[in-house]
């Protein structure tokens, strides 16, 4: 599944190039997560304006509106002059004075959403309940480990839930616990102030570094530019069960929490 290091990644491959662009056509294919919300129609003639990205969401500021594109497990996002004839799992397009926007989507749990705008109830439905960003300057050490004493759920359950910071998917979860010595079962609530500022400081490191090769491509995610990323090369403990850990030759375990698997090494990580 894109994580916010992918989504990135894919806004820094075409939103400059798509910036100032003129919609001619939209193309909609098979049902998506949630529908378009409004005529494809209505937006041929808008500008736009800037791509923006808020948690696992890219937002495409229009000169009347904007729209909402979420990648959701299996999707990508492809940006050209020109593309080939749509294929089955290619299911909306958007036609551009300066190229062709594609969304490829096999498992379609991806969507594109038009809205009036941030305040509109259909764009804070979908907004709203995000956490700060991690990358950002209001990801605070002190802010994130009071929110942390409130929550006596495991951290990693916690992380994942997106309500105190953003975009910290399962891959990126489970290295930042590994990077900060934290037992991924451990309740959120237990963690002292310093282990917390820790596992912060291992966030935005894990997820820096995640940028910098390109995200990680475990199945078939490519930017707008059609690369893959790297970051997986490198993991620690994700998608690792049962090999030694690079850092103390233990094996890495895995176990089920929340339907999702959980990738960890059980002497490095022991508080």
């Amino acid at each position: 599944m894109p994580e916010l290091p992918e989504v990135e990644v894919t806004r820094l491959s075409f939103a400059n190039r798509i910036a100032g662009a003129r919609i001619e056509a939209v193309r909609l294919g098979k049902p998506l997560r949630w529908p378009l919300g409004v005529l494809p129609a209505a937006l041929q003639g808008a500008v736009v304006q800037q791509v923006r990205r808020r948690g696992k969401y890219l937002l495409l500021d229009l000169d009347r509106g904007l729209l909402l594109i979420h990648l959701g497990m299996s999707g990508s996002l492809a940006y050209a002059g020109a593309l080939p004839p749509p294929g089955p799992h290619d299911h909306f397009e958007l036609a551009t004075s300066r190229g062709l926007l594609r969304l490829h989507d096999p498992r379609r749990f991806g969507a594109v959403v038009w809205a009036a705008s941030e305040a509109d109830p259909v764009a804070r439905k979908l907004l709203g309940h995000l956490g700060v960003e991690p990358l950002g300057d209001g990801f605070d050490p002190l802010a994130f480990w009071q929110a942390l004493r409130a929550r006596r759920s495991a951290i990693k359950q916690v992380l994942l839930a997106g309500d105190i910071v953003v975009g910290v998917g399962n891959i990126y979860a489970s290295e930042a616990l590994f990077a900060a010595g934290i037992q991924p079962t451990l309740s959120a609530s237990s963690l002292s102030q310093a282990r917390a500022e820790r596992l912060h400081g291992a966030i935005r490191s894990v997820l820096a570094r995640a940028l910098e090769q390109g995200g990680s491509t475990l199945r078939d995610f490519s930017s707008a530019e059609g690369k893959t990323g790297h970051f997986q090369l490198e993991a620690m403990v994700y998608d690792r069960a049962g090999q030694p850990c690079r850092a103390c030759g233990a094996t890495i375990q895995t176990l089920r929490q929340g339907q999702r698997s959980t990738y960890f090494c059980p002497d490095c990580q022991t508080f």
